[in-house]
């Protein structure tokens, strides 16, 4: 076994020998000499806005600033440290009692906020719930509160801790749950905290926190914790329409230890700098490491049970893998703890066992992770204590190295987070669901690939995942800057790696169902995606605001949905439209192809598919709507109102009234419903008075 001395330098460069593992002479360019810039820094402002309900008056805010009575010059918790600006302006938003949401990005101590809110409810003897999308960051937030403040309780699905406590740590599937019950607790809640608000925009469990939100108690306060988002102004905007209260937005992009984006090339001999610490991206680096990308063989490439084996699972005992050697070297130049990210549960144990050769670990840390491990394992029986997830797992951790997936026992899982915690494990394999909060931040993070299989295909990294997992390097006060290793094992255009690692976070589109149902016909109506050009404008609070202007204008080419109703005409040109329309450069040449083609049709326009004669609709229906309208048309056109300088004015009106008809029609609909709700309760009430004078029987 190999034990791995470590070696005090400074950050790598732009590129390094892997195989003499040596940095680059310009090393010592890149990584300040004295560490005393942290507390030198200057503090960067934040972006305070406010959203208000429909007749909501601001003024009266102010006479009823603080709940409960409490005094008002006193703050509910102090903290041995000077706050952030966004931190200070989202705790005086808490004291005037008004709901906030703070976005910032990872580690830049949005959980000071909920500490404030958390104290100024158990001061004001009130119920504060907190949410969370995973179990493993209940169970790590139960621990953190248990130790500021003794009334805490944990409810998740596998464990329940003093459920009638003051302040309650629960996933924010159990709080859904308990609003579908109607529990007690509800109407004594008077804040509640939603951590990881941005996992909204998940397309499987998104739904569970817009019907949290929606369905909370309507005299409750809220607390959004969000990483950075582009549209927090709408979100902002929908709950305060929901919940008739104003809600505030507390923005900032400053990053308390910035971070460093390095390429590693499958096979190559080094990293490259492609991001510096303030944001650059070089493209030339990037270059570089592409020529240095060494082709997978044949054998390599071959698929696994419908999967692609990745390079970072080449590698036998003779020649040391290209995850082994990037291992090897975070050590031995200190950039430990790392993290290293994989998109699978199975390759994040095959990973783990190539360290096999590794001893990360000094005796006594070998004795305290035994003494750790088996008083957590004694709440085991003893035939789970036999599983092999059980008893293989611990000779790894003894030599410093840990995995962390879905798979796991809970009770394994939290020992894990708790070694790493503490500093005993050096190295972590782990899915993506380790980044979804948890506060365990590394200097170094690693992603093995960058590509991931979402249920449907293997897709590049979002900008928003690599923003929530990259999050994860660098330690707040104690490294200078974090090390983010980006692992390629195929050619990449550089615009998609710059839109991945310099792209803005994915945007909270998820609610937008709630807010404009109101807006929606009673009838469903078919959409369509367009490739158009837009003129996109953003406001201080970076809400986007886009227009669609003519092709030959300036504007993002961008993909917008469109109602079916707004599509003038089906043309029977057909051209190939590439599947991969993420990339700028891909949409930018396809619009250009579609402006050749209606150059080359200019002069008798492009010619329009028949739906009778050319798409087969034998429809009778339709044969005679499609003649209705043209009378309709033909009329139209003979008549006087047809040249009147009114005419968009009085289609404008007349419209409107169709949708004001449409909404009266809806609301009778709801009101006949409502009706044979009361009246389903009264006949309940009446049955179950003659069954107890025994006039009728159960059936």
């Amino acid at each position: 076994m190999e034990t791995l001395k470590r070696k005090a330098v400074d950050s790598p460069g732009d590129a390094y020998q892997a195989s003499s593992l040596k940095p680059p002479l310009a090393a010592a360019a890149v990584e300040p000499r004295a560490p005393t810039t942290l507390a030198a820094a200057e503090p960067v402002a934040c972006v305070h806005d406010v959203s208000y309900p429909e007749g909501y008056d601001p003024s009266a805010s102010t006479s009823r600033a603080i709940a409960g009575g409490a005094d008002a010059s006193e703050p509910a918790k102090k903290f041995p440290f000077q706050l952030d600006p966004f931190q200070a302006e989202a705790i005086r938003c808490l004291d005037n009692g008004e709901s906030v949401m703070v976005s910032a990005h990872t580690s830049a101590g949005k959980t000071v906020v909920a500490l404030y809110a958390i104290a100024m409810s158990l001061r004001n003897q009130q119920r504060v719930i907190y949410t969370s999308p995973i179990k493993a960051l209940s169970n790590q937030k139960y621990r953190e509160f248990k130790e500021e403040f003794s009334d805490v309780g944990l409810m998740t699905g596998d464990v329940t801790i003093e459920p009638n406590a003051s302040c309650l740590v629960m996933t924010t599937e159990i709080w859904r749950s308990m609003q579908y019950k109607g529990s007690e607790v509800m109407r004594e809640v008077a804040w509640v905290i939603f951590d990881e608000v941005h996992y909204m925009r998940d397309r499987e469990r998104g739904v569970v926190w817009e019907e949290s939100i929606v369905m909370a108690p309507k005299n409750s306060r809220f607390v959004f914790l969000s990483a950075t988002v582009p549209n927090a102004k709408e979100f902002a905007d929908w709950v305060a329409k929901v919940h008739k209260q104003p809600c505030h937005i507390v923005y900032t992009d400053y990053r308390p230890t910035p971070l460093q984006h390095y390429v590693f090339p499958s096979g190559g001999d080094g990293l490259y700098l492609v991001v510096d610490e303030k944001g650059k991206f070089r493209e030339d680096s990037f270059q570089k490491a592409l020529n240095a990308l060494v082709p997978a063989s044949d054998s390599a490439k071959k698929k696994e049970n419908g999967k692609r084996q990745k390079f970072t699972m080449a590698g036998t005992s003779s020649e040391e893998s290209d995850i082994f050697k990037m291992v090897k070297m975070i050590i031995q130049r200190q950039y430990d703890p790392v993290i290293l990210f994989s998109f699978s549960k199975r390759e994040c144990e095959f990973l783990a066992m190539q360290m096999a050769k590794m001893d990360l670990n000094e005796d006594d840390e070998k004795a305290n992770i035994e003494t750790i491990f088996w008083s957590a394992m004694d709440m085991l029986s003893d035939d789970d204590k036999k599983l092999p997830q059980v008893s293989n797992m611990l000779p790894l951790l003894k030599r410093g190295i840990g995995v962390h997936h879905s798979g796991l026992l809970p009770i394994l899982k939290e020992v894990i987070e708790i070694l790493f915690q503490e500093g005993l494990i050096k190295c972590l394999f782990a899915t993506e669901t380790f980044s979804i909060g948890l506060n365990m931040p590394a200097k170094t993070v690693v992603f093995t690939n960058v590509r991931k299989f979402d249920g449907d295909r293997f897709r590049w990294l979002s900008s928003g995942e690599y923003i929530q997992m990259s999050g994860r390097a660098g330690r707040r006060g104690i490294d200078l800057r974090g090390i983010c290793i980006l692992m390629v094992d195929e050619k990449m255009e550089p615009s998609t790696a710059k839109m991945m690692l310099k792209g803005s976070a994915d945007s909270l589109n998820s609610f937008s169902g709630f807010v404009l149902a109101d807006k929606r016909p009673e009838d469903s109506d078919y959409t369509v995606d367009v490739l158009t050009r837009c003129s996109v404008t953003k406001d201080n609070s970076g809400k986007k605001t886009m227009k669609v202007v003519p092709l030959k204008a300036r504007g993002e080419p961008v993909v917008v949905s469109l109602s079916l109703s707004q599509i003038d005409g089906l043309s029977s040109i057909r051209m190939y439209i590439p599947k991969d329309l993420i990339p700028v450069e891909v949409r930018e040449n396809t619009l250009r192809k579609v402006e050749e083609v209606l150059l080359r049709f200019a002069k008798d326009g492009v010619p329009l598919l028949d739906p009778e004669e050319d798409m087969k609709v034998q429809s009778k229906s339709f044969r005679k709507a499609t003649r209705r309208i043209e009378a309709l048309e033909s009329l139209f056109e003979k008549h006087d109102i047809r040249n009147s300088p009114h005419i968009q004015q009085k289609l404008k009106v007349f419209h409107a009234k169709q949708e004001l008809s449409a909404k009266i029609k809806s609301i009778k609909k709801t009101m006949r419903s409502s009706t044979a709700l009361a009246f389903k309760d009264e006949l309940k009430a009446r049955k179950r008075v003659l069954r107890r004078l025994g006039y009728c029987i159960l059936f």
